[in-house]
This record gives C-alpha cells, sequence and structure tokens, in this order.
C-alpha cells in the first residue's frame, strides 16, 4: 500500500489525514465503477435499440438472413472493434476508444436483430430482465466480496475456451442435445466471469487512480462487462426464448 505521509514532516502522519484520504479513495473508486456500470448499461441499452429498429425495419430480415457479403461483414464487425480496443488502447485517445466502444455497441445491435425474427417480444424481455437481475446480484457479490478470484478465473477462462471449440464442433454436428449443454455451460460461464471481472476492474483502479488511464480503464470495464452480460443473456435466451 502507498504511504501516505507526507514526507515534510516529522513523526507520524496524523490518524486523521490517513483517514481522509482512505475516504478520498474509497469515493474515487466508487465514481469509478459508476461510471463504469453506466457506461456498460448504456452500451446494452442502445444495442437494444438498434437490434429492435433493425429487426422492426425489416432490413434484419432481407440483410441477415439467408448468403450475402454484407451479413458477414455484420456478424464479423463486433470482433474487429474488440480486437482493435485491446491492441490500440495504448496508441488510442480515450475519445477515439469511447468512440469505438459506442460503434461496437451499434454494430453489436446490427448482429443481434435476428433474435427479433427468431423469439418472441415477451420471452426476450423476460430473458432480459431476468439477465439483469442476475448480473446485478452477480456484480454486487464481485465487488464485495473479500474472497480473492483470480484463481477462479483462470479456470473460468481454461472453460471458456472448451465452451468456444464445442461451439465450433457443434457447428458441423448440429446437436440439439449439445446445444443445450453448451448453453447450459455458457450460462455458468458468464455467470462466474461477471463476478470474476467486477472484482478485477474494482482491483484496476489502485493502479490508474489519478493517471489519464482511467478514463481508457472505464470503457474497457465496460466492455468486459458488457461481454458478459450480453453472452449470459444469449446463453439464457435458448433456454426461456419462445419461437415466432
Amino acid at each position: 500500500m502507498a504511504n501516505w505521509s507526507d514526507p515534510r514532516t516529522v513523526g507520524s502522519a496524523p490518524a486523521v489525514d490517513v483517514g481522509s484520504r482512505s475516504a478520498a479513495y474509497d469515493a474515487g473508486l466508487r465514481s469509478y465503477m459508476l461510471s463504469v456500470y453506466n457506461y456498460m448499461a448504456s452500451g446494452v441499452l442502445l444495442t437494444g435499440v438498434v437490434a429492435l429498429l433493425f429487426a422492426s425495419s425489416g432490413a434484419a430480415q432481407s440483410i441477415m438472413v439467408g448468403p450475402g457479403l454484407l451479413k458477414w461483414l455484420i456478424v464479423f464487425a463486433p470482433l474487429a472493434f474488440i480486437l482493435a480496443m485491446n491492441f490500440g488502447i495504448n496508441r488510442m485517445s480515450t475519445f477515439t476508444l469511447q468512440a469505438c466502444f459506442w460503434g461496437f455497441a451499434t454494430v453489436m445491435g446490427l448482429s443481434m436483430s435476428t433474435i427479433f425474427l427468431v423469439y418472441t417480444g415477451t420471452s426476450i424481455a423476460q430473458t432480459f430482465f431476468a439477465t439483469a437481475a442476475a448480473f446485478m446480484g452477480l456484480s454486487l457479490w464481485g465487488y464485495t466480496t473479500k474472497k480473492d478470484l483470480s484463481g477462479f478465473g483462470t479456470f473460468l477462462i481454461m472453460g471458456l475456451v472448451g465452451l468456444i471449440v464445442a461451439s465450433i464442433i457443434n457447428i458441423f454436428l448440429q446437436s440439439g442435445t449439445m446445444s443445450l449443454v453448451i448453453s447450459f455451460i455458457g450460462v455458468l460461464l458468464f455467470a462466474g466471469l461477471t463476478a470474476y471481472d467486477t472484482q478485477k476492474i474494482k482491483s484496476v483502479y489502485a493502479y490508474v487512480a489519478g493517471t489519464e488511464m482511467v478514463g481508457k480503464s472505464v470503457v474497457m470495464g465496460a466492455l468486459e462487462l458488457y461481454l458478459d452480460f450480453i453472452n449470459m443473456f444469449m446463453f439464457l435466451l435458448r433456454f426461456m426464448g419462445n419461437r415466432d
């Protein structure tokens, strides 16, 4: 921990100074986490609005159903944004990183618009609110727990790699049973990642507080929680969604 004693004074720093600085750190952390959650929630909202408008306009039906270059451009655009943000974070300004986040949320909305062509609006809404409730509970636990989740995170990342491999294999097998198993495991993995990522984002504040990296860290933290939420929602929708 940092030594908050003033080097120009003789003897120990007064207890009130330590307490006031601790209170300032706690206030800064709360503001930091609130910014992360605000960005994340705004990104999810933007994705939902874009997806609904794109589907209701009929564009999703004409573009996303069937073959076409534009379809694949929309499908892979979110991945391109993620890679650009992760590898370009040191070169990008905070404003550029923020713009990339909003662009990512927008193309994710275009990509996810097909859920409105497959599932009923009521079941989508029910799944969304169920996911939101689970996310808030898990994130709150990750923020408040004293347990170190770093080892747990390693296990989750390994499980995520396995999940991706299984999903690719099932593209060729087209197994309904395997798809349900993948969805069940996916819900559990991203539930765990929500708590893990929240604790990790909280711990990052100690390193970026008072630096120019705070703004960038907020955006990247929001991106991580956004991905946890959206993936948990999509996997859960396979269980709770009623098809049209």
